[in-house]
Parts: C-alpha cells; structure tokens; sequence
C-alpha cells in the first residue's frame, strides 16, 4: 500500500512504488489527454472505463462519488469529514480490498482520493478494477433467463458475504455483474460504498428481503425475467453456504 499526500489531497493507492504522474490519476481529463477512456456508465454520476492494463495489470473504473436524494440537489458530492479512514473512498477500499484477499469476485480496489474542503468537508474518488466482458444482471435478464445453478451461485456468492459479516447496505439487482468467461458465468458483487462489517445474524434476511424487493421491483419496471422459482433457487443456494 501506497499513501501520501499533496497539499489538500490524500492519496492511497494499492501499489508497492510511486508511479509517475499518480496524483492525475483522479481526474478525467488527464486520461482524455492520453486517449484512454474507454467508454462510460452512467449511474447517480458517471462512472469512466479506463485503458490502464498496462499501468496497473487491469483495466479501470473511476468513480467519484455523489450524494442521491433530496439533499443531493443542494450538495452534490461534499461530505463531512470526521477522520480520513472513515471517508467513503477510503473505506470502500479497504472493505474492497478485505473481500479481494478473501477470495470474493469484488473489483479490486487500484486507489481512492480525498480532497479537503473548507468548514472540515471533503469530496472523493475510487480507482477501481474494470471487470471485462461483463454486464450488470439486469441487463441480462431483460434478454434471457438464468439457469437454475446460476442462480444457486448468486444464492452462494451472497451467503460468502454474510459469513464474513459484511453487510451489503445497497444490495439490489444492478449491484450483481455477469461476466461471461470461457462459455461460463462468473458473478460478482459491485458497489461497497457505505458497506461494512455487522456482528450478529439478525440482519442477514433483510438484506435478502432488500434483493427479492429489488428483482420484483425490475419485474414491473424494466421487463426483466425473474420468477417465483429463480428466487427459491437463489435461496437454496444461500442455504447451502459458500464454497
């Protein structure tokens, strides 16, 4: 791990040297000026896919991050800074790379960035693994179905999570990727901001209940296929445990 700081910015990054121009790598335009972008997803802001394998091994997601909500019409993206581990990019990374090293399908974490505001406030951005070849479920389910095992993997993906304690606090339909590898699937979870570690079990259902809400909720609003039974094979995965 790599962690300095530049005036007002606090940087970390998850390399072991310092590369060269590491500071820009926060902001769009120096990866315009280089012609890396790689295309875009559009979400509370956007998120940037970046040409960087031959940087940091894979290629990249920058993400800053954005308030949602009714106060985030009057405060985009400021947020009150209590201490620089407890930032949401700072936090995300760690979390991030926690469950990487576990051995969970997360994007790895390459590097967050914290810049001081005026009245102890800040804004914030995440560097993280681009996954290839990949789509969010949603997406697919809107053109096929899942099989009964691909659902079980999610079931199984999901309770891998809950055995280490992590509580998915945005767990939904869009939040799991698909990624399609040597005529196989490979699911992943995305999007730990706000997420962490919660002792006891008596949450684990809700956060169940929450995903179940957010599948019946694409039912009605964009097509997707999703049935009784997807639900049931997903829930005896998560019965039978990770593995």
């Amino acid at each position: 791990m790599l962690e300095f700081r530049q005036n007002n910015r606090f940087f970390l990054f998850d390399f072991d040297e310092n590369k060269a121009e590491q500071a820009h790598f926060f902001d769009v335009a120096y990866w315009q000026r280089q012609n890396r972008i790689l295309g875009s997803a559009q979400g509370r802001g956007t998120t940037w896919f970046l040409r960087t394998d031959d940087l940091f091994g894979v290629n990249s997601a920058l993400r800053h991050y954005y308030r949602g909500g009714l106060w985030g019409k009057i405060n985009r993206d400021r947020y009150p800074f209590t201490s620089l581990q407890d930032t949401r990019s700072f936090a995300e990374f760690h979390l991030l790379n926690r469950l990487h090293q576990a051995g969970l399908p997360v994007p790895k974490p390459i590097g967050a960035s914290v810049e001081k505001l005026a009245f102890n406030s800040y804004r914030a951005d995440i560097l993280t693994e681009k996954i290839e070849n990949a789509q969010d479920l949603t997406a697919l389910l809107q053109q096929t179905t899942l099989s009964e095992d691909g659902w079980r993997q999610i079931g199984q993906l999901i309770r891998r999570l809950h055995d280490l304690q992590i509580c998915h606090t945005d767990l939904n339909a869009h939040n799991i990727l698909v990624q399609q590898t040597d005529n196989r699937q490979k699911y992943w979870l995305l999007d730990f901001d706000k997420c962490g570690q919660k002792s006891g079990s008596f949450w684990k259902q809700e956060n169940l209940n929450r995903l179940q809400r957010s599948f019946l909720k694409e039912v009605g609003r964009m097509n997707i296929r999703f049935n009784p039974q997807d639900w049931q094979n997903l829930s005896e995965g998560y019965e039978q445990g990770g593995n």
